[in-house]
């Protein structure tokens, strides 16, 4: 447990210097707007270029591995975009939102450190497999539901042709394209673009973070709790439940396997829940506050997967 405070304390102490900076009117409050924009529109996209650059495809592909835990992500989806809808009443565009809360993971900032303490460095390549898989396919897939949540009734074959558009225009989409292209490609990134899109990478981690602390003065954040606490618990509990039911019990899988999955399943809602919610500025509040309560949630739940796993598998 103290390991996972030691990882998730710089990530509070971020969100609170945001809070503060604003509340205190040490940070402009008109200028969290500016700076989430900067983050979604700019740094953020640089980092899933890099990301998408590193990644090692043809020794990422292992079926059953990845189907253990992206089973799991669409689960969560869709139990947190029907609680959304049928309990409380969300319109279809702020369901998903909600939805990509309980199943967008926490993989690198997270995931990594904690994995690689838990389990060594020979436990990295079986994270960085699902790493390569996660953005890509569950931001287009999230993109595609946001566009279809907000068609007001159009007719489906339109509302898939302008959702397509706008999917293709968006620049969290276009980073990551450009970066598998890249990587498949072969070809070598021209060192000017390479440091640029370095250093733009580096500013999403303490940007977001500062801007999730000032932008939580706009939301009522306790109206939201109850719901965000059910996203909070889908992600952090139903998750690496369903990937260890399907790497142990279905597909029987190497140990080794079996633990980065799990544990990789049960880390908290990744700070990309929050950009999401505010680029498409759907259930906002929801974001921010599944990204707070499922950080801090994860301390214990975290530990209790890790005491599981090594009861269970030999």
């Amino acid at each position: 447990m103290f390991a996972v405070l030691s990882v998730v304390g710089p990530i509070f102490a971020i969100v609170a210097l945001g809070y503060f900076s604003v509340r205190f009117k040490l940070y402009p409050a008109a200028g969290v707007s500016g700076l989430i924009s900067f983050v979604n529109n700019f740094a953020t996209p640089c980092l899933l270029f890099q990301a998408m650059l590193s990644v090692d495809f043809a020794t990422a592909f292992n079926p059953q591995y990845l189907l253990s835990f992206y089973i799991g992500a669409f689960s969560c989806f869709v139990l947190a975009f029907l609680s959304a809808r049928i309990f409380f009443k969300r319109r279809p565009g702020e369901a998903v939102a909600v939805g990509f809360s309980a199943y967008f993971t926490n993989t690198v900032l997270l995931g990594l450190p904690i994995i690689q303490r838990a389990y060594g460095d020979e436990s990295l390549p079986y994270l960085f497999a699902i790493v390569g898989f996660h953005a890509p396919l569950l931001m287009s897939f999230g993109m595609l539901m946001m566009e279809l949540g907000k068609r007001d009734g159009a007719p489906l074959g339109d509302a898939l042709k302008s959702s397509a558009k706008r999917i293709f225009k968006n620049p969290l989409l276009i980073g990551i394209t450009l970066g598998i292209l890249a990587n498949l490609s072969g070809l070598s990134i021209p060192g000017l673009v390479n440091d640029v899109t370095k250093m733009l990478a580096t500013a999403v981690l303490p940007a977001a973070l500062f801007g999730l602390g000032g932008a939580l003065l706009q939301y009522k954040l306790r109206e939201s709790w109850g719901q965000a606490l059910i996203s909070s618990l889908i992600k952090l509990v139903v998750h690496p439940a369903i990937a260890l039911f399907f790497s142990y019990y279905v597909f029987n899988l190497n140990p080794d396997l079996i633990r980065v999955a799990v544990l990789t399943a049960a880390m908290p809602a990744g700070l990309n829940v929050y950009i999401f919610a505010t680029f498409y500025k759907r259930s906002v509040d929801i974001a921010a506050n599944t990204v707070l309560q499922s950080t801090l949630l994860g301390v214990v739940t975290i530990s209790a997967w890790l005491i599981v796993l090594k009861n269970v598998l030999p």
